[in-house]
């Protein structure tokens, strides 16, 4: 993979299917996002034997499935740390079914639970806020996958996607560990 290949739904899933692997976009970018969410520092390491773990029965990914994590991993830093917010799902394209889209959107809030649990085991030192981000997110992924494609289901959709996008940042606010900035400045004393 190159670096001018773009992070989207259709290009994760297409290399992770080819490389026979148990794991939907979605989850893994939920999974990311989660840790991430939950206070997984920039400088951790271990992600990569979680997801392992998680996704692969502890046996050995794929190179090509390394790099999409590793790649992952530093776009979902990048875009959460973004001022304008740019953070979003990665999610199938609206051209796919509405069901396909629901379907991703319910793993991607699984995920998302699921990495926020790794990381954060005590829910006594979590806001009301986030303890209702992570209650919504449980019937989020339970919703029903049976859709029928019309107007309302169209928009349930987008509103319910864009709560997960915007819980996720307030996750992040409240929980999250921003790298360190390196100082320039030495003072010699």
């Amino acid at each position: 993979m190159n670096e001018e290949t773009t992070l989207d739904f259709a290009s994760v899933q297409a290399i992770i299917t080819t490389e026979n692997v148990k794991l939907h976009a979605s989850e893994l970018h939920g999974v990311l996002t989660g840790l991430i969410c939950g206070g997984y520092t920039f400088e951790g390491d271990d992600y990569l034997a979680m997801i392992n773990d998680l996704f692969n029965n502890g046996e050995g990914m794929p190179n090509k499935i390394k790099v999409i994590v590793k790649l992952m991993f530093n776009d979902v830093w990048q875009n959460l740390l973004d001022d304008s917010y740019g953070f979003q799902l990665m999610l199938p394209d609206d051209d796919d079914s509405i069901a396909e889209r629901g379907n991703a959107l319910g793993v991607w809030v699984q995920g998302f639970n699921l990495g926020f649990g790794l990381q954060q085991k005590n829910n006594a030192v979590l806001s009301d806020d986030v303890k209702e981000v992570l209650t919504d997110f449980g019937e989020i992924a339970n919703l029903s996958e049976e859709v029928e494609e019309n107007e309302e289901t169209e928009q349930a959709y987008y509103e319910i996607a864009e709560y997960a996008r915007i819980s996720a940042l307030l996750c992040f606010t409240e929980l999250g560990t921003p790298p360190e900035k390196k100082s320039t400045n030495h003072t010699l004393h």
